[in-house]
């Protein structure tokens, strides 16, 4: 457990909290909403590369953000001076945006007792000469695997983040939301052509559940198998044909290509493909995507955001039907909905704003074995890498990591270079089946937007899809 002797305590330590909170209370005076934010973050990481250990770190900071907000305007100031002083030199930029305001502020965010990962500090754990040694293991174990084995990277990361949240109504929020990772890369070679699998996990947890020697071990013989069958991989083929995507990570084309499309923000200003559709019909109709905060010791899950909403399972699109947005509290009272406990933000240095969590479709009826044996002509896509969204209209272009050639219902060769080209809402109008297999991504994912990156989590079942472009190089 995190030690309570080194908790984060801003106001015994560095604030008197009478006297913040009458501070909040002039920077929010005449605005909609606001709050202090205030945040103490610690992290390490560790990377094994070449058979030696290339990189360590240490980051520690703290520090307070103050808002206020007024209809669409925002005055945020923030320091890493967590003082009384510091907060009145804040106060002049809160204060442009309230005057503006029409002097009600909002209603408060509802308690929560609700906590969904344990408050530890993982960098209490095993110590550095540890987790040192333990990557050397690593490297040692998948190099013995196979001759063809010509390259290892392995890293190892994790940190805790401790909030506090003060709100001019004076309530107050407190926790503490610890994360790990690990990552493998791993590179083969045979008659003179290289190529890379990879794999990773984590969560809001200690090390210990990836550390555990059968746990990396998987891990590693995982990437170390994504490598062979890129190994023996044909071009990828090109033209538009059936896309048949596996359950789990997969999922982050549906985060990428329609998530963000269901962010409050872009649809209240009317950037997104997916503006004034509230109530259509904008899915295939068995398909039913949810954002869900609220699963215990995921990646992307809050106990309460970092406006001090709780967080919950929102719906998005039931039925094909599109029913929700994510919001946070200015452009949940907007658009006239609340929030959804969807307000993010990177670090007290960013202001809050909609942000996904944990996206994700459910399960529909098909069985994975079915729905490929359904593909007449078309690839099955595993695994992805990068890829590229406009929102606007939601078109995408993704990488594939690991996919196979499908003809008549047959998986065929793996094959490398390919490459899904298409738009967010066509794509989720051509699913054609949706599997009974819905999985969690292993706790990877980081998205950005407008410059800020959290973490989140992924979710889906197989799923077939007609009429997505393949790029490919292959015939």
């Amino acid at each position: 457990m995190l030690n309570a002797a080194n908790r984060f305590r801003p106001f015994e330590t560095n604030l008197d909290e009478a006297a913040a909170l009458r501070l909040l209370r002039e920077a929010v005076a005449g605005a909609d909403d606001g709050e202090l934010f205030l945040e103490r973050r610690r992290s390490e990481a560790l990377t094994f590369d070449d058979g030696r250990l290339r990189a360590a770190s240490y980051d520690a900071s703290e520090g307070f953000g103050l808002r206020a907000v007024s209809g669409e305007a925002a005055g945020y100031a923030h320091a890493t001076e967590i003082s009384e002083a510091a907060l009145m030199r804040a106060l002049p930029t809160c204060r442009l945006a309230a005057r503006a305001g029409g002097g009600v502020l909002a209603e408060a965010p509802h308690p929560t007792n609700q906590r969904l990962y344990a408050e530890i500090d993982p960098l209490e754990g095993p110590s550095f000469a540890q987790k040192a040694q333990l990557l050397g293991e690593m490297d040692a174990h998948i190099r013995a695997l196979d001759p063809r084995v010509v390259q290892v990277t392995v890293s190892l990361a994790g940190g805790v983040q401790e909030v506090e949240i003060l709100r001019p109504e004076g309530g107050r929020l407190s926790e503490a939301r610890p994360m790990t990772r690990m990552n493998v890369s791993v590179i083969v070679e045979k008659d003179g052509r290289r190529e890379t699998g990879t794999w990773g996990g984590g969560g809001r947890a200690s090390y210990d559940g990836l550390i555990a020697e059968a746990a990396w071990k998987a891990g590693a013989a995982e990437a170390l198998r994504i490598a062979l069958v890129n190994l023996e991989a044909e071009d990828a083929p090109g033209g538009v044909m059936e896309v048949a995507l596996g359950a789990g990570w997969p999922g982050i084309l549906l985060h990428e290509a329609v998530g963000h499309g269901l962010e409050g923000d872009f649809n209240r200003k009317r950037t997104s493909a997916f503006s004034d559709l509230m109530g259509k019909q904008v899915a295939a109709k068995g398909v039913t995507v949810v954002d869900d905060g609220a699963i215990p010791d995921r990646r992307g899950s809050l106990s309460f955001d970092d406006e001090g909403t709780p967080t919950r399972r929102t719906t998005l699109i039931e039925g094909g039907v599109l029913v929700g947005y994510m919001q946070d509290r200015q452009n949940g009272r907007l658009m006239g909905t609340g929030s959804t406990g969807n307000g993010r933000r990177q670090s007290f240095a960013h202001i809050p704003m909609p942000r996904m969590t944990n996206t994700i479709m459910l399960s529909g009826e098909a069985t994975p074995s079915d729905i490929v044996a359904d593909v007449k002509d078309g690839i099955y896509a595993v695994g992805f890498g990068g890829g590229q969204v406009d929102i606007t209209n939601g078109k995408f272009v993704f990488s594939c990591t690991e996919a196979y050639r499908v003809r008549n219902g047959k998986i065929g060769a793996p094959v490398k270079g390919a490459t899904l080209i298409g738009d967010g809402p066509t794509a989720l109008n051509h699913i054609r089946h949706i599997g009974n297999d819905m999985a969690m991504d292993p706790g990877i994912g980081t998205c950005g937007k407008n410059g800020q990156g959290v973490p989140v989590g992924v979710g889906q079942p197989t799923l077939l899809i007609d009429g997505l472009t393949v790029g490919g190089s292959g015939g």
